[in-house]
Formats: structure tokens, C-alpha cells, sequence
């Protein structure tokens, strides 16, 4: 009997399985080749030791975060690639310092924030603090710098040193605050933002309906850039023993001084004491080598790298079973539903105050906020958390970290108790609502809309119709009460009449201090400051940790990011694979304001509690 040979179709259809059979092996297979060379790698690599006298290198390189934003498995590709991370966790930065200061094995800390980005006044407030600490306990801390702007340099005035290279230079020049404004374009798009505000302050969205800053803007705006600028003068003018004015004054003439220096910068930033010594790298190298101890292999100072420091300690911690302080953080804008980490999404971050709620070993809360805040209903939504949370017998302590503003202080003002750092951005207790329509913008592309309602309510909040004038008043009156009901809660909140939150209400911005002094937060102070405070409420005596409620990495993301802290990741450093080299790049200054009209939903009004507050 002779065998059936297939037919042409069942042979082309086969040979296309094949070739799908053949390219899944192979990926298989490449894919098991490379965790091969990886473990390889591993064995051959030697892992980082730290012996007596060894210096921590605490290179800042990156956009400092509360919580990261990139997910797990893209940070550990990230480091094993070799790149540096592109963010920075300032819980990882203050422990490390702390059990840098602990640890007899450092003798020093190597701080290099030239490539500091993204870090808000409070945040590098808490890390000075942190560093101020490890001096307490009579080690060192030395500056190594190429040039820096002021936010970086506000960090290395904390050391005991600072040695900058001789073509460097330390720019100052105050704090600014500046914004697009686009009534002209959308004018000439045709297009028709309703502004709905209460607050004669509340200037968030003033960009979409005006050219300039209002006069009301410039007044606060001009209040609480002082307060922080004050701040900064304040804080180095200590740090370095010079007088705040005489900074101030070092700018204001800096065009004559850089004349006068034949523009070298480096040398006036020496005269003017802001830094201790000129040395290109490889003098500043044989510095530390003298203050330390010489590493024969490496050709420089015995030394660790803080993120193999901080991998060393994670990978040798024990469990901890101890009663907790549970510490969720809320960055970013504050938007309704499920959100990744770098949103505050109204539900995902009640979801985790929830979780802490219903944890039994969890006996107290800190609410870290670092967001200028977003929906109202997200942010109502978070708020009634923290309520229930003090309901079930729980403390809860607000932590404010660089903003903390209008929806972020929402969702703060019902803690037990609220912490901020005297250059925290908060306030601007006020709403704002927008509402788009666009029937000249169809017009002119010759486009019409004509029809009829059963209602004159009927499809008047329909984006191609002219808004009504009485539909407007009814905008208004909502928003009216949305303002009222803020007021009214963090009148009750504060234990403070609702007329007393008012007069420092009306959409106005303050700075930590300036919020203290009326009475909106009840302390200065960190995020350790705000976990102690939080311990101490719940009675937990000395036997108690910090833990983060946080969206825990996946099985693979957490196998990926041990691998990642390995030997292995600096040694697969040297092997070129899928390394990225080029990203695209985003004003952000352009990108807030039109993210925020972004998210705008046609056919209603969209209510907000924002503010665009930084500094620059």
C-alpha cells in the first residue's frame, strides 16, 4: 500500500508551522542562553565588600521620586544593562545614610548631586537632615562636584567639604515661577474654556482663559517664592557661614563679578566661599585617597557604591514580624480610578489605605502626599479612607512632602496630625471647574449643529452648542458648594471656625512655614519626624517598624531586580545587548497644563482642586 503524499495546500500550511516551531525554539533558546551567561557571570564576579575605613559613594545621579514609576522588571532591566536607574527613591537615600552613620565599617560619604534632577526643597531638607545625622556621629562628608545649580548645591552645602572642578562653576540665581498662557491660541481655534472658580487666588487654570498672570497671581505667587527662597539663603547662609544677604548679593551683581573675573566662574564661586578647594576629578581622587585608604586594584579610594550598599543590607535583612507603621504614598496628579505609581489614582490609593485599614499588624498610618492634586471626587475618595481608617482605632499622620496643595491638601486634612517641611509647598484650598465647547471651531470647518430638546436643559452641555448662560449659573453654583464643602471640612478638620479657613483659603498657595503660622499644619518636620509621631499616637514603644503599602512586584519583576543588584549586573555592564540609547524628549513646563485641559471630558463639567505650584 502506498502512502498519501500531502497536498500542495496541507504542505504550505505545514511548512509555515514549522517555520513558526523553528522561531519559537529559538527565542526559547536564546532567551536560556542569556540567564545561562547571567548566573556565569555571577559566579565568576566577586561581590562587593566593605571593610573598615571604606567611603560610601552617594552619586545622585537621576529624578528624585517618592515611589518609583517605572515598573520593576524595567528598572532591573535597566541595571543590568548597566544604565544608571533614572530614578531615585528618597526612602532609599535616607536609609542608606542612616545605616551609613550606624555602620563602623564607613568612614565617609563621597555626595556627588551634579546630575540631581526632579528634587523639591523638602525633599532635599530631609535628605540635609539625614547627612546632618551621619555627621552628628563624627564622620565625614565630602562634596565632589563638575558644577552645580542651586538645588544640587543646596544639598552639598551639608557637607564638611565641597571640591569642585577648576572649569566648574555654582549657578544661582533665585527662584522663579513662570507659565504659558494660551487665550490667543485657543482663540484662534475657536475654542471656548468656561472657567467656574471660587477664590479670587485660585489661579490654576487662569492659562486657558488669559494671557498673563492675574494680579491676585502675582501677589501670592510673589509671597510664597520669598518664603521658600528665604528658606534656601537661610539654610546654605547657615551651612557655609555666610550671611544670607551676602549671597543675595552675589547674584544681583554677578554680571559685574564674572567681568571683573574674566569669566571664570570657578574662581568666583572659591572667593565668594561657596566652595572649599578647585580639583579636577583625578585630584579630587588623590584627596580622598589621603583621607582614606588607597584601593591598589581600582587605582583610587577604598569605597562602595551606595546602590550595592543598599542591596548588600536588603539582601541580609531577616523577616520582620514586629507591629508596623504602615507608610502609603500618594505622588503625582491625583486622577479617578486604578493608576500606576507616579498617579494618585482615586481609587487604586484608597485601595491601599484600605489594605492598611484591614492589615491587623498594622497599627498606625502615614499619608506621604507629594501631588498639587487633581479631581475632587478622586480626592474625596482618599480622603474618606483616611477616615475610615481613624474610625477603626487607627492614628493617621499627613506627611507633606515638596507639594502638597490644593487636592493634595484634600486628601491630608483629616489626619490626626500634619507634618511639613518649612519649603513645602501647600495650601491652595480652593476648585476650580472647566468646561470646553467648540461650535465656532466646527464652524469654521463648516460644520453645523441644529436639533431640538424635550428640556432647556436638554443636551445643553452638548461640547458643539454654545453654553448656556443659565446652565453657566448652575456650573457655578456647584462649584460654589464644592468650595463651601472644602472649607466646611477642613474648618472641622482643624477644629477652626469656617470663616477663619477662608480668609487663608481662596485658592491661595503658602509655603510650610507660612502654613504653620495659620494654622493649616500642626508641625515642621520629615517623613521620619511624621513616622515617629505616628508610632508614638498608636503607643508602640520601641519595638515597632516602618513598612511601605505599596503594588508589589510580580514573581519575575522581584527574580529580575535580585539579579539586577548582583554581581553579575555590573559585570553584564560590558556586554552590549539591547542596550537603549536614545529617548524622547518632553518639556514638561509645556506638557502639565495640557495634560490638565487633556483629561477634560466633553459633555460635562469637570471639577479640580490643582494647583501648578514649583519652583525653578
Amino acid at each position: 500500500m502506498t502512502e498519501r503524499k500531502p497536498g500542495p495546500v496541507r504542505r504550505f500550511f505545514g511548512a509555515i508551522w514549522d517555520a513558526i516551531n523553528f522561531a519559537r525554539r529559538l527565542v526559547l533558546n536564546l532567551i536560556f542562553l542569556f540567564i545561562v551567561l547571567i548566573f556565569l557571570i555571577a559566579l565568576s564576579a566577586k561581590a562587593p565588600v566593605v571593610e573598615p575605613r571604606t567611603a560610601l559613594v552617594l552619586e545622585l545621579k537621576g529624578e528624585l521620586v517618592e515611589q518609583y514609576r517605572t515598573d520593576a522588571g524595567s528598572r532591573a532591566l535597566e541595571r543590568m544593562l548597566g544604565n544608571k536607574t533614572s530614578e531615585i527613591q528618597l526612602r532609599d537615600v535616607l536609609e542608606v545614610i542612616r545605616r551609613a552613620g550606624a555602620d563602623t565599617n564607613i568612614e565617609r560619604i563621597v555626595l556627588m548631586t551634579d546630575e540631581l534632577r526632579g528634587a523639591g526643597l523638602a525633599s532635599l531638607t530631609e535628605i540635609g537632615a539625614a547627612l546632618e545625622r551621619f555627621r552628628a556621629t563624627g564622620k565625614e562628608v565630602v562634596a565632589v562636584s563638575d558644577g552645580m545649580t542651586q538645588m544640587p548645591y543646596f544639598l552639598a552645602a551639608h557637607a564638611d567639604q565641597i571640591l569642585m572642578h577648576p572649569d566648574g562653576a555654582i549657578l544661582l540665581n533665585g527662584f522663579a515661577s513662570y507659565r504659558g498662557y494660551y487665550k490667543d491660541l485657543l482663540d484662534k481655534l475657536a475654542v471656548q474654556v468656561h472657567l467656574f472658580r471660587v477664590g479670587e487666588f485660585k489661579s490654576a487654570a487662569e492659562p486657558y482663559i488669559l494671557n498673563g498672570a492675574s494680579r491676585e497671581a502675582r501677589e501670592a505667587d510673589r509671597y510664597w517664592l520669598d518664603g521658600l527662597w528665604q528658606t534656601w539663603l537661610s539654610e546654605v547662609g547657615g551651612r557655609r557661614k555666610l550671611e544670607p544677604q551676602a549671597i543675595q548679593n552675589g547674584i544681583e551683581i554677578l554680571p559685574e563679578a564674572i567681568e571683573s573675573a574674566q569669566g571664570d566662574l570657578a574662581k568666583i564661586a572659591l572667593t565668594s566661599h561657596l566652595v572649599d578647594q578647585l580639583a579636577t576629578r583625578d585630584q579630587a581622587r588623590e584627596i580622598l585617597i589621603a583621607k582614606g585608604v588607597p584601593d591598589k586594584d581600582k587605582h583610587s579610594f577604598r569605597q562602595v557604591d551606595w546602590r550595592d550598599y543598599q542591596a548588600l543590607a536588603r539582601h541580609a535583612a531577616l523577616p520582620d514580624l514586629r507591629a508596623s507603621v504602615a507608610v502609603v504614598v500618594a505622588e503625582g496628579e491625583i486622577v479617578g480610578g486604578e493608576q500606576n505609581p507616579g498617579t494618585v489614582g482615586g481609587e487604586s490609593t484608597a485601595a491601599l489605605l484600605r489594605e492598611a485599614r484591614e492589615d491587623d499588624n498594622v497599627k498606625a498610618v502615614v499619608l506621604r502626599v507629594n501631588s498639587p492634586g487633581g479631581e475632587v471626587f478622586a480626592s474625596e475618595q482618599i480622603r474618606r479612607e483616611v477616615e475610615l481608617i481613624k474610625q477603626a482605632g487607627k492614628p493617621v499622620v499627613a506627611s507633606m512632602g515638596d507639594v502638597a496643595a490644593s487636592g493634595g491638601y484634600w486628601i491630608s486634612m483629616d489626619a490626626d496630625e500634619i507634618y511639613a517641611q518649612p519649603a513645602t509647598i501647600t495650601g491652595s484650598i480652593g476648585i476650580f471647574g472647566l468646561f470646553v465647547s467648540i461650535p465656532e471651531t466646527l464652524q469654521k470647518i463648516g460644520v453645523h449643529t441644529d436639533g431640538v430638546g424635550t428640556t432647556p436643559l436638554a443636551g445643553a452641555l452638548d461640547p458643539r452648542l454654545p453654553l448656556d448662560p443659565s446652565v453657566a449659573k448652575v456650573i457655578q453654583a456647584v462649584i460654589d458648594k464644592g468650595y463651601r464643602d472644602f472649607v466646611g471640612r477642613v474648618a472641622a478638620a482643624r477644629g477652626k471656625p469656617a470663616q477663619e479657613i477662608d480668609a487663608v483659603a481662596r485658592g491661595r498657595v503658602w509655603s510650610g512655614r507660612q502654613a504653620l503660622d495659620r494654622g493649616l499644619v500642626d508641625k515642621l518636620g520629615g517623613l521620619d519626624d511624621a513616622i515617629a509621631a505616628a508610632a508614638e499616637r498608636a503607643k508602640l514603644g520601641s519595638e515597632w517598624q516602618t513598612r511601605y503599602i505599596e503594588k508589589s512586584a510580580g514573581a519575575l519583576e522581584q527574580f529580575l531586580l535580585n539579579l539586577s543588584d548582583s554581581a553579575s549586573a555590573r559585570a553584564l555592564a560590558k556586554v552590549e545587548l539591547l542596550r537603549p540609547e536614545t529617548s524622547l524628549l518632553q518639556d514638561a513646563d509645556l506638557q502639565r497644563p495640557l495634560r490638565l485641559l487633556r483629561t477634560v471630558q466633553g459633555g460635562k463639567p469637570n471639577v479640580f482642586a490643582y494647583c501648578f505650584c514649583e519652583i525653578k
